[in-house]
């Protein structure tokens, strides 16, 4: 016969044998969880875009059921909403990418030893932008320019939108440990070299925010843009206020809406992929 310690220990044996594995040995456990996150994450990209497709379908089918007059007929079709649209994301495309080449590069600039001393009164001077309404600086921008259209609007939209983006560059790159930049001084590393390599990927999550937030900014201030002979939606929401036409107006403030949820949604996705992993 075998001993009671003998059988306790087959018993135990057993137990572990039959017994689920856990997360940490890459069990079932490991693989539920897992199919937890991705079907989170699925949930997560696919809402947006299928409540901004439920709206512009229940749009379309609202506008389709009214009797159009003749002014609401030359506003509200596929050709000047198609024209609309692409001019408000060229407005926005060309702004967003002045803002991030002309704002990443002073923020790295003012973060060096040297600029550290003038960076705060630089920063201020960089914050009147926002400080000023927002028809103030397009108005201005014009008068400035001596020209009405695309190039004022560019130019206003890079000043309103250029703080959020230096302010986070400038503290995404504040906040890297000195002694990991120390230790890349140590391992011989050139001072670009270091930036490149270690300050500016560490950074990096705290200047997309800085990046999204701006996009969002040029792409709501852009509206206004029609006041200045920019085109973009604008037009169709000033259309339907001058004409008192509520089919055109309500049509023009929803698919801006639309356009920049799913802009700002797209910039969410694109901070997700661009973010280094373990970040």
């Amino acid at each position: 016969m075998r001993s009671a310690e003998e059988t306790r220990d087959t018993t135990l044996a057993e137990e572990s044998w039959e017994s689920p594995q856990t997360p940490e040995t890459g069990g079932p456990s490991s693989g539920a969880r897992k199919g937890s996150l991705l079907a989170s994450k699925l949930v997560r990209y696919l809402t947006m875009p299928l409540i901004l497709a439920a709206v512009c379908v229940g749009l379309y089918l609202w506008v389709g059921s009214l009797e159009l007059d003749s002014i609401e007929q030359r506003s509200l079709n596929r050709e000047v909403i198609t024209e609309k649209v692409i001019r408000h994301l060229e407005i926005t495309a060309v702004a967003t990418l002045v803002v991030v080449l002309l704002a990443v590069t002073a923020g790295v600039i003012l973060t060096r030893p040297v600029m550290r001393k003038v960076a705060p009164y630089i920063a201020a001077v960089a914050s009147t932008g926002q400080g000023v309404p927002a028809i103030g600086v397009l108005v201005l921008s014009a008068i400035l320019l001596d020209q009405f259209g695309f190039k004022a609007a560019v130019a206003a939209l890079v000043i309103y939108a250029f703080l959020p983006v230096l302010r986070n560059t400038m503290v995404g790159i504040r906040q890297v440990d000195p002694s990991v930049i120390e230790s890349g001084r140590g391992m011989g590393m050139t001072k670009t070299a270091v930036l490149f390599q270690i300050e500016l990927p560490l950074a990096v999550p705290i200047m997309l925010a800085g990046i999204r937030t701006a996009l969002i900014i040029v792409v709501g201030t852009a509206t206004l843009a029609t006041f200045i002979n920019a085109g973009g939606m604008g037009d169709i929401i000033n259309t339907g206020i001058k004409t008192s036409r509520e089919p055109i107006l309500i049509t023009g403030s929803l698919l801006t809406a639309v356009l920049a949820l799913g802009i700002d949604y797209l910039a969410g996705i694109a901070e997700d992929v661009l973010k280094p992993r373990g970040l």
